[in-house]
């Protein structure tokens, strides 16, 4: 796997081992069909997905409304002063994501689609080869997210859940309990889990 940037010059929480699981994953998915993910941050996930996607010739759409997630907010463990505007008194990633793209050659092969979630999921109507959801942490969101998008993804798509924590002490529980809701609808079979991350199959 060639990354066209140094990874590491990209803030953001993604473990390498879970960016080149997402990598891979995106190599075969991104066949099938365009890939999502949902929660971009300042495009760390989008430079692993990105790469793959310019390798096969498919689009990556990135999701994101750019004012962070809750616990980016100020006060709270994953907040960063500074990604702070003055001007909206909010976060606001997507200049740095912006700049991530143009840094890695990806402004080709990368689609950014400010917005809220919902609002796009609802207006999306093609199939899908990946869905990758990394977005907001609260069980409304995450609920949101896996019931928006888990379902317009063709069989054999690869859906992709990030911050999976089966141990409450480890971390919040929305996104393991979008994984739990995804293994028992028997839509979907478990394909890999490299740390946080669980990769699923659209059966």
């Amino acid at each position: 796997m060639h990354l066209p940037i140094d990874i590491d010059s990209i803030k953001g929480f993604l473990d390498p081992g879970e960016g080149r699981a997402l990598h891979d994953a995106a190599l075969t998915a991104g066949i099938l069909g365009p890939v999502i993910e949902i929660g971009a941050y300042c495009g760390k996930s989008s430079v692993y997905l990105g790469a793959a996607c310019r390798q096969i010739g498919a689009t990556l759409f990135s999701i994101d409304h750019h004012r962070g997630s809750e616990e980016n907010q100020p006060g709270w463990e994953y907040h960063d002063p500074e990604l702070w505007d003055e001007e909206s008194g909010s976060l606001d990633t997507l200049p740095h994501f912006r700049r991530t793209l143009r840094r890695a050659g990806l402004e080709a092969t990368v689609v950014a689609v400010v917005g809220r979630s919902a609002t796009i999921a609802a207006a999306w109507s093609s199939t899908l080869g990946m869905v990758f959801i990394d977005g907001g942490h609260s069980m409304q969101a995450a609920l949101a997210d896996y019931r928006n998008w888990s379902t317009k993804l063709t069989p054999g798509g690869t859906l992709a859940i990030h911050d999976v924590f089966p141990d409450p002490a480890d971390g919040g529980r929305p996104p393991f309990e979008i994984y739990q809701l995804a293994l028992q609808s028997d839509l979907f079979e478990e394909t890999a889990a490299v740390k946080t991350l669980r990769l699923l199959k659209r059966i």
